[in-house]
Order: C-alpha cells, then structure tokens, then sequence
C-alpha cells in the first residue's frame, strides 16, 4: 500500500553508529525487491532550487572501494562528492535528479516542494519503477509504491547516502551557474545558504529572481526596498 505524507511512518536513528552507510534498511523489504533511495538538498538555502535524487543499487550494493567512501553528502568533502559521484551514476541500475524552482517553494512552501521534488525524481526513474523507497527525513511523498521514512538515513542507508550526494553535486552545480551570472552573492561558495556575506549582498544589491521571496531575510529586503 503506498504511504501518505501526511501520516508517514518513521524510523528513528539507531544508537549503535555505523561508520558507513549499508544496505540493511533496503534488504529488509525482502529479496528481490527492487528499492530505491530517495533524499533532497536545499531546504535552507534563500536562493535556488531545491533538489532531489533517487537511486537505485544493485543488490550487493556499490563495489566495496567505492561503498567505504560513501556517507551523509554534508559529511564528505566537496571534492571527494564531486570524485565519487561519476562512480554512483555508473554502478547504480537506475538514477533520476529532479527540483522544485524558487517560485514553487515560495508557492507551495519548502515542506511541500520538497516532497514534490523527491516525487519528480521518483518518477523519473528510468526502467522497472521501484518496489519499494527509503526516504530521508519522517516524511514521504505520495509516489504510489510502499515508502519507509527514515531519520538520518544518508547515514544509515547506502541508497539514500548515494541520492544524497548526486542531489548535493547537481545543486552545487546549479548554484555554481548561477553564481556565473549573479556574481555578487557568493553562490559559488555559500550555495545560497544565509552566510553573513550572502546577506551582506542581499543589502547591497537586491533580490534576485532565483531569490526565495518566502523567506524571511528576502521577504524583510524586499520590504526596506518597496
């Protein structure tokens, strides 16, 4: 039965902490079921998208090599992202990355963006559709196929530790490119998120229209400038 996201079913962090991400959560659906990671990037940020990826691994997971390396994206080095994310995309059976624009988290909020982000890429997957999704966080969005909510689970599973990082590479990038052509505010280096040099631009040059005008500190400039 598929699991609304209004009443999803979580799974708290264990207190026994593993030193890499596994496949446990995904073999407990049962042999043979095909199941994919899902997590998101960019609930905070004041500016840019936010987005999603969805990953499904063979099911002995990635080679060993690679598999040592892989955890929660914010815990990696930009760079070892950037190096292990070609090995993600070659060994998994399927990937998709999707987003939700600025406009749709300041129509819809971020709770409700991000879920659609995470249904998009879901959806986009290529081949069989999933079995089954782990998703991060407690709550899932309405993808038509049975979804577990996992707390920390770029920590705990090798699928949403992978989704973690392909979704934390294409936003980096985004940002990257649109950094290119609003300079001003550091997007190459903060991403967006509210750092004092961001806000410090926000003052100086205005809002952009990758800016989320929901947002507080966007909402308090727009207010100052009329």
């Amino acid at each position: 039965m598929p699991r609304s996201a209004a009443k999803p079913r979580a799974v708290k962090a264990s207190a026994t902490v593993r030193s890499r991400p596994d496949l446990s959560l995904e073999i407990a659906f049962g042999p043979g079921r095909r199941v994919c990671g899902i997590d998101e990037v960019g609930r905070g940020p004041l500016a840019g998208p936010v987005v999603a990826a969805a990953v499904v691994l063979p099911p002995d997971g990635l080679p060993p090599e690679i598999a040592a390396l892989i955890d929660d994206s914010k815990a990696m080095a930009r760079r070892l992202r950037e190096e292990i994310e070609p090995a993600i995309r070659a060994h998994a059976l399927a990937f998709a990355i999707a987003e939700a624009s600025a406009r749709e988290i300041d129509d819809l909020n971020i709770h409700k963006a991000t879920l659609l982000a995470m249904k998009r890429a879901h959806a986009a997957l290529p081949g069989l559709p999933p079995d089954a999704a782990l998703v991060d966080g407690k709550f899932t969005p309405d993808i038509g196929c049975e979804a577990l909510a996992v707390v920390k689970g770029d920590s705990r599973s090798q699928s949403i530790a992978c989704a973690s990082i392909l979704a934390k590479v294409a936003r980096d990038n985004e940002m990257l490119r649109l950094a290119a052509v609003h300079p001003h505010y550091g997007w190459e280096r903060n991403a967006g998120y509210p750092t004092p040099e961001h806000l410090a631009a926000l003052q100086r040059h205005g809002v952009t229209p990758h800016h989320r005008v929901s947002f507080a500190p966007v909402r308090a400039q727009i207010a100052l400038t009329g």
